[in-house]
């Protein structure tokens, strides 16, 4: 009896331990969706795998890109995916072959509904040939029919049915964009943490016609037309000094609530690039690594850099974190201040920094020489995915640091 009761006992611990025991996810290749609309999904490829220092990592992939998402927490059936630097995550449950959830953006009160599959699968299923070849410039608009209307410059390259490319626009780039081309249809996205854009259009030989979404709470609809000669208005002509203002100024806290302006010691006869930009915003994150690339490879130089936050935090708290996080992720030495926090409204940062004649774009820079004069400002960024004018831009960048420093600055 009494060994029958110790099998009985012994039983019921083993069970019991292999109720507690942890589930777990089959790594390898994972395809994941967004659905941006009732109709219509954000489909993105990631592998999964083990950390050396335990847990799990996520590879995410957009065309050449590669986002690492590092820190994945997991509780029984409960997984929670914090993106990196941005404030996104996913949050949801899983089995060891699916994970269902929401991507939320909890400042901007945004939730999409996730899904994400074990197995190697293409990005968009191809079931027809590409009836037409995409590839090269693209003259695009943006919002057509509205007053909010804006061009772009689509760029691409096809093989066959598969494309990789972006749209540039006078802010910024649309970052790495990959799809196909099935049939007369065209399908592009990215997923980066931040973004989650989707466009969807019907293809001529001549002609694209179809939809932009951001997430599930913006559709734009957009029209685009072939011309190689297309080019954008100069970056460098946007923004400018207001009538009546001769100089660039401001005044805004430190993480440590020190105030930090442009007369402050650390400024004093030394060039000085003043980044207007966010802690939200992907292309701001593209300039922030290549500053931060250029101080490392120029540590002589006499220059100094000093951003502005904007930032959509609630809480200057928030905000602050937000800026922590960045500085730590990508290693910024130079000072980031707290603009503004709650929203990253564009006519509150006019009211903020009222010399401009607008603050069209997060990032702007400010070139400043060593007597505080602005030489020039520049809107937007050309990230990596636009190819040569992002050669060109770092090729521009050498040439005005080296003018304002006088000294030759060559860069990688």
């Amino acid at each position: 009896m009494k060994r029958i009761w110790f099998l009985a006992i012994s039983f019921m611990l083993l069970f019991s331990s292999c109720e507690e025991e942890q589930k777990e996810l089959l790594t390898g290749k994972w395809w994941a969706k967004l659905d941006v609309s009732e109709t219509e999904e954000l489909p993105f490829n990631f592998t999964l795998s083990e950390s050396k220092e335990g847990g799990y990592r996520i590879e995410m992939y957009n065309a050449d890109e590669t986002v690492l998402v590092d820190e994945i927490e997991i509780n029984n059936d409960s997984i929670h995916i914090k993106m990196p630097i941005f404030e996104g995550y996913i949050s949801g449950v899983f089995s060891e072959n699916e994970i269902r959830g929401d991507f939320i953006k909890e400042s901007l009160e945004r939730i999409v509904p996730f899904k994400a599959v074990y197995g190697e699968r293409d990005r968009f299923e191809a079931n027809q040939p590409a009836n037409n070849d995409i590839s090269g410039i693209w003259e695009t608009y943006f919002d057509v029919d509205t007053e909010d209307e804006y061009p772009a410059k689509g760029i691409f390259m096809q093989n066959g049915n598969k494309v990789n490319g972006t749209f540039r626009t006078t802010t910024g780039d649309y970052r790495y964009l990959e799809g196909t081309v099935s049939g007369d249809t065209l399908k592009l996205s990215t997923f980066d943490g931040a973004h989650a854009f989707l466009f969807t259009a019907r293809v001529t030989d001549s002609t694209l016609q179809g939809h932009f979404y951001s997430g599930n709470h913006s559709v734009e609809k957009f029209v685009a037309r072939r011309n190689e000669a297309f080019e954008l208005p100069d970056a460098n002509t946007l923004t400018f000094l207001k009538d009546g203002y001769d100089s660039f100024d401001f005044s805004f806290p430190d993480e440590a609530g020190n105030l930090v302006s442009l007369s402050d010691a650390r400024f004093e006869n030394k060039v000085v690039l003043v980044q207007i930009m966010g802690t939200w915003c992907p292309n701001c994150l593209d300039e922030t690594r290549f500053y931060v690339d250029f101080l490392n490879e120029n540590p002589e130089l006499d220059v100094e850099f000093v951003a502005l936050a904007f930032e959509y935090a609630k809480t200057q708290e928030k905000a602050f974190e937000g800026i922590a996080r960045l500085k730590k992720r990508v290693g910024v030495e130079y000072p980031i201040l707290l603009a503004q926090f709650g929203s990253s409204s564009k006519q509150k940062a006019n009211e903020k920094l009222p010399m401009l004649n607008h603050v069209l774009s997060y990032p702007t820079t400010i070139y400043m020489d060593k007597n505080g004069a602005v030489n020039k400002i520049h809107t937007g960024f050309n990230g990596p995915a636009t190819g040569r004018k992002f050669e060109e831009f770092k090729k521009e960048f050498s040439e005005t640091i080296s003018m304002l420093t006088e000294e030759t600055v060559e860069l990688k």
